[in-house]
């Protein structure tokens, strides 16, 4: 085999990053558990080690020559940065490099906010939060952004139906020249499976399907170990898939798409002449308080969101579906629903093998991982 500088630099970089996800993942390791879980061989290991030791990104206990000592990674090697965007929150929250969630802001922001004064904002948030740490802008690595819209194989955020401020624009330069740093932006569900993957309800699986249930419904899917983008970078949109053709008119154009039935929006519209007007959180409330109306709409809503994940799992049969968002927090008033109608629609080895459960994370999935997203991003020393 025959290597060029460029070859040699990309191996020597695929490496590093092994090594730091290995550490990351396990809070710290000896280089011998390193090897092991790298399959790398131990003096390259070595070799890593001590040169990203010497570069300040990670700690060696009693030096990066003790093939015993603990290696972790370095407190002081830096931090990311998570921002995401919801239909009418933004979070931005601040991690080390190992992971860790160190402090977060949310605030309320209005759906229709253009996209440069929602990235101001964020940048407001950010600045906020390096400053009440001790930190600055040199300290920050890189940006992972959730935004609810799919995003097209350019980049281009071009449907606008619940970012109506974004439409027309490049999600990724729009923010690096917001944070002045590197940043890499995806689909809100496609980081929150990314998150239950990792941390969450998904975690030792290697296929998983995650459904966001809030205003509206997004679907993420981690297949064989991967998020899958598919070949248009827009895989996951189960909540625009046709119920009923004759059914009530979606906020995308067309009629009885399953998010016209159990998208909290949608939810909130039917309930409202009865019960007020909600927010999504405040509906779950009254349900969990034993409002009979709202009960039976979120009842409702798990009965086609069942049938919905049964066509799913016939087709993809993924190991988990973890159902989240604001109206996951509904609990077992959802989830009994989806997976009763589940048993009835899909295939019988398929009903009993998927399991259908909650989130598991305290913190919003797509906050967690956009962080994650961000720690893939770093540029690591060399």
């Amino acid at each position: 085999m025959v290597t060029t500088p460029g070859t040699t630099a990309a191996l020597r970089a695929s490496n590093q990053s092994r090594v730091v996800k290995a550490v990351r993942e396990a809070g710290g390791l000896s280089q011998a558990q390193i090897a092991r879980r790298t399959q790398l061989a131990p003096a390259t290991v070595s070799g890593i080690i001590r040169e990203l030791v010497d570069a300040g990104f990670l700690r060696s206990e009693g030096g990066a020559g003790r093939r015993g000592a603990t290696v972790t990674v370095s407190p002081g090697a830096g931090v990311v940065a998570g921002v995401d965007f919801g239909h009418s929150h933004l979070q931005v929250a601040l991690a080390d490099l190992a992971g860790r969630m160190r402090d977060s802001r949310l605030v309320p922001v209005a759906s229709d906010v253009p996209s440069d004064e929602a990235l101001r904002l964020a940048r407001g948030l950010l600045d906020e939060l390096l400053e009440a740490d001790d930190l600055t802008l040199d300290d920050l690595r890189a940006v992972g952004m959730a935004v609810p819209a799919p995003i097209g194989r350019d980049g281009v955020i071009d449907s606008g139906s619940i970012l109506p401020g974004w439409v027309g624009v490049e999600a990724r330069s729009a923010a690096e020249a917001a944070f002045g740093r590197t940043t890499v932006v995806d689909n809100d569900a496609n980081l929150s499976a990314l998150a239950e993957w990792m941390l969450g309800a998904g975690r030792g699986h290697d296929d998983l399907v995650y459904i966001k249930i809030a205003s509206g419904v997004g679907c993420g899917l981690v297949l064989g170990g991967r998020v899958h983008h598919g070949g248009l970078g827009t895989a996951g949109e189960l909540g625009h898939l046709t119920i009923d053709e004759s059914g009530p008119l979606c906020r995308c154009g067309s009629r009885g798409c399953l998010e016209a039935y159990v998208g909290g929006a949608a939810l909130i519209a039917q309930y409202a002449p009865t019960g007020g007007e909600l927010d999504v959180p405040g509906f779950v409330a009254k349900a969990l308080h034993g409002d009979q109306g709202a009960r039976r709409l979120i009842e409702d809503a798990g009965r086609h969101l069942g049938e919905a994940v049964a066509a799913v799992a016939n087709l993809l049969g993924p190991e988990v579906v973890v159902i989240g968002g604001d109206l996951a927090e509904a609990g077992d008033l959802l989830l009994d629903e989806v997976r009763a109608s589940m048993r009835r629609h899909a295939l019988t080895p398929v009903a009993r093998e998927v399991q259908v459960t909650g989130s598991a994370l305290e913190v919003r999935a797509s906050c967690v991982g956009s962080v994650l997203m961000a720690l893939e991003a770093v540029e690591l020393p060399g």
